[in-house]
């Protein structure tokens, strides 16, 4: 084998195809992959357009061996290993391109498709310059062709849509050489290692080789063995007075990140974690030779990891009122303020600020975080702020001043009162964050009532709660019938309300309050411990009005507990996080798919007038034909923009794969509701998950409680659900109760019983809304269904059963088909549970 390090762009050129063999996986890079590989490109860029000196950036190595070779044909060579980044690259080239002719660039558009993305004079297969294995093929070559269904539901669609997304964002900040400095980055400035086999070579061999490694020595073991080395007369006494503690205090992910934050305190916030061993040797490499200057290193390090220990272990901190603030940044939960706050910490015990200073700076960055998420402010370059606040903080003032002054720079984003207040009235909050940090939120909430007897949270078993359930009984339509606005139907204000902080509270009565008419769950708050429960009980009646008001005594608490920037005024032509929003939802829509102006305001917590102007103005967002009217039809205000030459609306969307029926109406399924579009955005909305599932198996109380729900709803479907769950506990399965606003059920089968629980199920089961989920969200994370294909094969058996009707494009969310599929079609279900379950028995032998 022989190894080169060259560019992209040499890499590909010329007449040869990059072929992926058949016993590779489908390209299986998501979001978390493709956010840090345009992060990288992103600092080349900016780099290269400040005029600063760059280097090209090590992307990795791929292996290739020769294929076949045909007289006048392309060179073909099989790709051995790195497909996920030569896959990966290609479709953020065909995403250049594609915004390149969005954008009007010609000549650019045809430089990037000839040069990168196919053999020109080849036709058939020979014509693409890399060919994925066959279950990505076709998602592949839509996107290079520019095919209506390019950018579809599968990997390679996401990651085509994640490219045009991005190049979209900064285009829309006005850097007009940002998209051809992309471009040279893509082709000069990404640095791969091409490793070629030699002919006769066993190629599979090679491959089983390169991913059947063992466990490789981590970034803090290659550092400890580095430094050691350098230490032959101290090191064994160093080792086991300074560091053995701080590793067995700390732990091995812990004491990796320790060394990580310690590079970046230091002013080295560039440095990637996966860099750490290379940057902390180049800074260290002068000290060779000198034990005393190496031994003063490691004893740096280990103070701060006494100071880490703090962060993490509130406990240990002496101070009561810092021990309060770090106490409440662990329940706040995440890294992202690390690296200050041990940047405040080594202040503190260095003798240059104050406990009570360095609390009120913590303060700070506790309103920072909690107001970004209330105002779902977009979290882009959140880790690289707070790792560029050690060096940036300004040193000849306090540290909390300071802190202050440096988040309330105008591109860090912290919101005002005004932007606060408005959206705690408008925002879907039970969609920001995680679930831990929107408890966190309401319980400082509650806490900010000052009870004289205030509850232990630390005991309580408390969830949030929809007082306007998500899923209503007609009784309260009715209500809300009442406060609707000229052309708004009840669902549709329900939509804006139910989420909004103003609808939500903590409780432990979940379970109990479930979808029941207001007077009921009045009685059950009236003898809650929560304040704020008791304050929802005293309401006469709970609609638009009411919600508004809690809205804002709520939002007067948030401003006294989370102190605002400096200025503390929203920044003057600043645009609307909510367009910023609406666009990336846009794009996130997989082709064939469509949503409503309505779902769009519920996400960005709107109104779908606004929001209609907004697109009508701007028909050049990528994916505006996709919003309709609530019926499923074209608004008649949409018009292209002058000198447009795309087709209408509905030709477009139906090139895609969108049905219309006569009256020209989208097909509903088809329809990405607004707790979808938070979805694709990487929302966590809230739906059971595992630990929701656990405490509930088998439980008799909420078995019962399913079928008195379910008798009482749909009493056709009755008995089908009921022989389909038997039916599955006779395959080995089991069956689980979520405990929400109504008691879900979930046939669950535990693939993991010997060794740690492995969880799967394929459909929820709503006894109230009558709805049957498909989860594919959730079997994507969970081998064998992490395949596309699996995942394509249980919706076209499942769609071969009359009333279900699940759109391809929903093959990484939730669709649903209705529960009276199950008065005439359990049978035919069953044989879809047989399937499943066979399929991943027969997976769980292979991976044993």
């Amino acid at each position: 084998m022989r190894a080169q390090e060259i560019t992209f762009l040499k890499l590909v050129q010329g007449e040869k195809q990059f072929q992926v063999p058949l016993y590779q996986r489908t390209y299986s890079w998501g979001g978390d992959q493709l956010r840090r590989l345009w992060e990288d490109i992103g600092e080349l860029v900016d780099q290269h357009l400040a005029g600063e000196p760059t280097s090209p950036h090590f992307l990795g190595s791929v292996v290739l061996a020769p294929g076949q070779i045909q007289a006048g044909g392309v060179q073909k060579w099989l790709v051995v290993d790195g497909q996920q980044r030569l896959t990966t690259l290609m479709l953020a080239f065909t995403a250049l391109r594609d915004h390149l002719k969005e954008t009007g660039d010609a000549r650019g558009v045809d430089r990037v498709h000839r040069q990168i993305l196919v053999n020109e004079f080849h036709e058939g297969a020979d014509h693409y310059r890399l060919l994925p294995t066959q279950a990505d093929r076709n998602a592949y070559t839509a996107c290079v062709q520019s095919r209506a269904d390019a950018g579809g539901s599968d990997n390679i669609g996401a990651a085509y849509r994640f490219f045009r997304g991005a190049l979209a964002q900064r285009h829309e900040a006005g850097d007009e050489k940002w998209a051809a400095t992309v471009e040279t980055v893509l082709k000069d400035l990404l640095s791969i290692v091409e490793i070629t086999a030699e002919p006769g070579d066993n190629v599979y061999r090679i491959f089983e080789s390169i991913n059947n490694t063992g466990v490789g020595l981590s970034q803090s073991d290659l550092l400890r063995n580095y430094l050691f080395m350098l230490l032959p007369k101290r090191g064994e006494r160093i080792y086991q007075e300074l560091w053995l503690p701080m590793q067995q205090s700390l732990g091995p992910k812990n004491l990796e990140l320790l060394v990580w934050l310690d590079l970046v305190v230091r002013g080295h916030y560039k440095t990637k974690q996966s860099e750490i061993y290379r940057e902390q040797q180049k800074r260290l490499h002068s000290l060779a030779g000198d034990e005393d200057a190496l031994q003063r290193e490691i004893e740096q390090l280990a103070q701060r990891a006494s100071r880490f220990l703090r962060i993490i272990d509130p406990a240990r901190e002496s101070s009561p009122a810092l021990r309060t603030v770090l106490e409440r940044l662990t329940a706040w939960g995440g890294q992202t303020h690390y690296p200050l706050t041990l940047h405040l910490l080594d202040l503190l015990d260095t003798g240059r600020t104050t406990p009570d200073d360095a609390a009120q700076a913590l303060g700070y960055v506790e309103s920072y975080l909690v107001r970004r998420l209330i105002c779902q402010t977009p979290t882009t370059n959140l880790n690289r702020i707070f790792m560029e606040a050690p060096k940036e903080l300004e040193t000849d003032r306090s540290a909390a001043e300071a802190v202050r002054r440096f988040l309330s720079g105008r591109r860090r984003r912290w919101p005002s009162d005004e932007e606060l207040r408005e959206a705690v009235r408008t925002k879907p909050f039970y969609w920001s964050g995680r679930p831990p940090q929107r408890s966190y939120i309401l319980r400082r909430l509650e806490e900010s009532y000052r009870a004289s007897e205030p509850v232990d949270f630390a005991k309580a078993s408390l969830s949030v709660e929809h007082v306007l359930p998500q899923r209503p009984a007609p009784a309260w339509f009715d209500l809300l019938a009442e406060e609707t606005e000229p052309n708004q139907t009840p669902q549709e204000l329900h939509d804006l309300l139910v989420h909004t902080l103003g609808n939500l509270t903590l409780t432990g009565d979940n379970a109990k309050l479930s979808n029941h008419p207001f007077e009921r769950k009045q009685q059950i708050l009236d003898s809650s411990a929560l304040r704020m429960n008791l304050e929802i009980s005293s309401a006469q009646r709970w609609g638009k009005a009411q919600i508004l008001e809690r809205a804002d005594r709520l939002a007067d608490r948030a401003v006294e507990l989370w102190p605002c920037p400096i200025g503390g005024v929203k920044p003057a032509g600043e645009e609307s996080p909510g367009w910023v929003e609406l666009r990336a939802a846009l794009v996130a829509m997989p082709s064939g798919t469509w949503t409503t102006y309505g779902d769009v305001a519920e996400l960005i917590g709107s109104h779908p007038v606004p929001v209609g102007a907004y697109l009508s103005a701007n028909t050049s967002v990528i994916g505006a034909y996709r919003v309709l009217t609530v019926e499923g039809r074209i608004s008649p205000q949409f018009r292209w923009a002058d000198g447009s030459d795309r087709p209408p609306p509905q030709e477009l969307l139906t090139s895609e794969g969108v049905r219309f029926d006569s009256l020209g109406r989208a097909h509903p399924p088809q329809r990405l509701s607004a707790a979808e579009l938070a979805t694709l955005l990487g929302r966590d909305v809230a739906q059971p998950a595992v630990h929701d599932l656990l405490p509930q198996r088998e439980d008799a109380e909420a078995a019962e409680r399913f079928r008195a729900q379910l008798q009482e709803n749909w009493p056709d479907a009755y008995s089908g659900v009921v022989a389909v769950l038997d039916f599955w506990r006779r395959q080995g399965g089991h069956v689980t109760y979520g405990r929400y606003e109504e008691t879900s059920c979930f046939p669950t089968l535990d693939l993991g019983a010997s060794r740690r629980p492995h969880l799967m199920w394929p459909v929820g089961i709503y006894p109230v809304s009558g709805t049957v989920e498909v989860v594919f969200q959730y079997l994507k994370t969970r081998s064998p269904f992490d395949d596309t294909e699996q995942r394509r094969e249980l919706l076209n058996r499942l769609n071969k059963i009359d009333g279900i009707d699940l759109p391809e494009a929903k093959l990484e969310l939730r669709p649903s088909f209705p529960v009276t599929v199950f008065a005439e079609h359990s049978d035919e279900i069953c044989e879809v549970l047989d399937w499943f379950v066979g399929v991943a028995a027969l997976d769980l032998a292979r991976r044993d």
